[in-house]
């Protein structure tokens, strides 16, 4: 179901649910009075989520769920309209589906947005989300050296190989 996005003269506010995953992407568009503008399924590349943000009236309300996909599709999107992350398990909690597909789930995003219903999540500065992806990794460096570290201990216990002293640091 396709209608045109553009009125001549009037500004239309568009509402935009996006359901996004490594490899597509859906989104539906609807109008103030929540019938369906456009929907769309495409592959999660940047060029066609850029292009599908030019196909919509600057300024439109987007939401997405908050996922592994969100920072990149968060940046391309914002730069021209409104992005709002989802919570999605309060998302689900508010609008559990018997039936799920992309297309409902994109679809239900965007009626929620319409209606004020969204339990948004914070989303820091660009600054901030990079010193956090630092820190996360970090960790998860200092996870695997652990990982490591015990992994040797272990194969050095399987043949009765004591080690004096700290054998992971120098003296």
């Amino acid at each position: 179901m396709s209608k045109s996005i553009s009125k001549s003269g009037d500004e239309i506010h568009m509402y935009v649910g996006v359901d996004m995953h490594k490899a597509t992407f859906s989104a539906a568009v609807i109008d103030e009075d929540g019938s369906i503008v456009r929907e769309a399924k495409l592959p999660s590349d940047p060029e066609q989520l850029r292009n599908f943000s030019y196909l919509l009236p600057s300024g439109s309300e987007i939401v997405m769920e908050s996922s592994s996909t969100w920072y990149w599709a968060y940046r391309i999107l914002s730069e021209r309209h409104k992005v709002v992350l989802s919570n999605p398990l309060k998302t689900k909690a508010i609008a559990s589906a018997k039936v799920k597909t992309d297309r409902i789930d994109s679809l239900t995003l965007a009626e929620l947005l319409r209606g004020g219903y969204i339990p948004e999540c914070y989303i820091p500065d660009v600054y901030t989300q990079q010193i956090r992806e630092l820190v996360r990794y970090r960790a998860k460096l200092v996870r695997l050296r652990t990982i490591v570290k015990n992994s040797i201990h272990a194969h050095l216990l399987m043949y009765n190989i004591k080690v004096e002293g700290y054998p992971f640091t120098a003296l």
